[in-house]
Formats: structure tokens, C-alpha cells, sequence
């Protein structure tokens, strides 16, 4: 049982206490990745079960878990974690340094987390304490996602817990593999005619094909290694608006061209959709150019245009593009805050 998460993220482990959250952690996790309040609570007061010091122990814990995400570096956080008040913290942490949340739940029975905290002498509480956190717990699996928590891994049985395989993905953004050397293209704007010269004049191969099934119209081949980079802004006041469109999604899916999105592609993208946008700013021109278009090629075009990433990071780290710019903290981060700024 494959439990995907994010390089970078925000790992709750959730479930009553006996459920295993702290030997799956150790399984599965760097120690310097979990953040245990247990051991939080010794390091303040030399008492892990002492409940006087919980205050300050998740003090420490978050202070830790910041520093660490300010670096890029994964969280986990080992802690019953089955109230939502407890939980709150955890999502707004995740929104602060623009990681995903995600939580890994321990739905186990009841009974068995009795019979491992009886085996335990530094769990001297009684059953009630159990049957409390287990309510909690199936009181909050259907709020999860609503709670903010944007993946949700529950798992059932000592057997799935068992099973269970951590991957970690890489984020969309990450293409640090990709080394280049790049060609970084900012705003075209419908402008055919130039993005062909300019493509020329860097060394790039461009023939225009005819329009038969599956093909965007264009074949470029670029100079050895090299790739295009397209800023966004491909849409807007330009004559050509369509072609520059089937040139740049042709390159992208050739795998010739990166491309992010700019704040006019996005807003074609919602008007495509159905929704409600002032058409200013050279809209007009591309909702034109489009209606003479096929119905299949507005949809491709939508999907493309959603479907881009706020920004990159290339080459190991050194080189980040967006259309607009990126904060130095939001690099490498994926957030609808990160989004924006990078569109505005």
C-alpha cells in the first residue's frame, strides 16, 4: 500500500495513542525528520508524559518544525493530533511556509490500542483516555480535507500499517534535474511572426506542417541540449493568437519548451471555463481569434493553460523562472499564495 506524499510538506501523523504512530515514524522517517511532543515534553520538563508542560512543549515543536521548513526540509509531527483544535496549527503552519499538508491517520481498534498501552509503563492513564481519543478520531475522518488537509491517508489494520510504503514525489516545480542551457522567452502576446524569427535567430529549426489528426501544426527542433523557457503572457492583442498557442503546446509536449503560465493566460483559461471576467487588456482579441477555432481546440487550450505551474526551479537550484517573480521563500513551494505572486 503505496502512501504518497510530498518531498516537501507537512506530515500529521494522527490516531490515539497505541496506534503505532511512533514506530511507524521510525520506520519510515529520518529521525531529524519527527518532531515527537513526547519527547518535546522531556526536553523541557525530563518527563514525556508530564501533561503540565504540553504548552510549552508544542512551542518547542513548532519553533523546531519552522526552522526546518524555512530550509526545505520535511515535518512530521508525532502526536495524537485527533482534536481539530490541535490540528489547526498544523494547517496554518503549512500555509505559512506554503507546503502541503498532509495526514497520515491510524483508524486502528480501540481494543488493540487498550491492550499495547497495558504493555507500556509509561502509560499509567486508564481506558477511558483511549476511548476518548478513538471517539475524537472517527468524529473528525470525514473533516479532514474540509479541515484544509490537502492528501488523507487512513489506514484500518495492524495489516495495512504493516504494508504500508512511504513514496515521496517530487514537486511539480522541482526540475532541478534540467540543467539547459535555456532560451527564456517572456511575453508574446500573439505575436507569431516574431516568436518564429526570434526562435530562428537562437538556432531553432521551425516548419509548419499541415493540420492533420493529432498535430498542432508546427515542428521545431532545437540547436543540441538546448531548451525554451515561455514566461507566459502567450495570449492577448497579437494577430495570431491561435498559432502562437499551437506552436508552444506542441514544443511543451515534444518536451523542446518549459512553460509557465502568465496572469492574461490564466484569465483567458477562466473565461474558456464559464466564469466571469472583465475582458480588457487585449482579451477580446484572443476570445476573436478562438471562436474560429474547433470547440476541441479551445478545451485543448484550456486544459494546457490550467494545467501549467506556477514556476520552476532548474539547475540544480540556480536558475528560478515566473512570469512575474518569485520571493526567495516561496522557491520551490506550491500554494495558491505562491500562485499568485508569481502570476502578479
Amino acid at each position: 500500500m503505496k502512501l504518497t506524499i510530498p518531498e516537501l510538506a507537512v506530515v500529521a501523523l494522527v490516531g490515539p495513542s497505541g496506534s503505532g504512530k511512533s514506530s511507524f515514524a521510525r520506520k519510515h522517517f529520518r529521525p531529524t525528520e519527527v518532531l515527537s511532543s513526547d519527547f518535546c515534553r522531556g526536553l523541557v520538563s525530563d518527563e514525556e508524559n508530564s501533561q503540565a508542560a504540553t504548552n510549552d512543549a508544542f512551542e518547542v515543536l513548532y519553533f523546531i518544525a519552522s526552522k526546518r521548513l524555512t530550509t526545505g526540509k520535511l515535518v512530521v509531527i508525532d502526536a495524537t493530533n485527533v482534536q481539530v483544535e490541535a490540528r489547526k496549527p498544523i494547517i496554518a503552519l503549512a500555509r505559512q511556509f506554503h507546503c502541503i499538508p498532509v495526514a497520515i491517520v491510524f483508524d486502528l481498534p480501540e481494543k488493540l490500542c487498550h491492550e499495547r498501552n497495558r504493555n507500556r509503563p509509561d502509560r499509567d492513564f486508564g481506558p477511558h483516555v483511549i476511548r476518548q481519543q478513538s471517539q475524537q478520531l472517527r468524529r473528525s475522518l470525514r473533516n479532514l480535507q474540509r479541515e484544509g488537509f490537502r492528501r488523507v491517508h487512513i489506514l484500518h489494520s495492524p495489516e495495512e500499517v504493516d504494508a504500508a510504503e512511504i513514496v515521496r514525489e517530487p514537486l511539480w516545480n522541482n526540475l532541478k534535474h534540467e540543467r539547459g542551457p535555456f532560451d527564456i522567452i517572456g511575453d508574446v502576446h500573439g505575436c507569431l511572426d516574431e516568436l518564429v524569427e526570434l526562435l530562428t535567430q537562437l538556432g531553432y529549426s521551425v516548419e509548419k506542417q499541415s493540420n492533420t489528426a493529432g498535430s498542432l501544426g508546427y515542428s521545431v527542433k532545437p540547436p543540441e541540449g538546448r531548451k525554451v523557457v515561455f514566461l507566459g503572457d502567450l495570449v492577448d492583442r497579437g494577430p495570431k493568437i491561435p498559432e502562437v498557442l499551437r506552436l508552444v503546446i506542441g514544443m511543451v509536449q515534444a518536451g523542446t519548451a518549459l512553460c509557465v503560465p502568465g496572469n492574461h493566460d490564466i484569465k483567458l483559461m477562466r473565461k474558456l471555463r464559464g466564469k466571469d471576467v472583465q475582458i480588457t487588456h487585449g482579451l477580446a482579441d484572443s476570445l476573436q481569434q478562438l471562436n474560429k477555432e474547433s470547440p476541441e481546440f479551445r478545451a485543448q487550450v484550456s486544459d494546457f493553460l490550467d494545467e501549467l505551474v506556477s514556476h520552476y526551479v532548474l539547475d540544480e537550484g540556480k536558475l528560478v523562472v515566473a512570469h512575474a517573480g518569485m520571493k526567495e521563500e516561496m522557491q520551490g513551494r506550491g500554494s495558491g499564495k505562491v500562485r499568485d505572486f508569481a502570476l502578479y
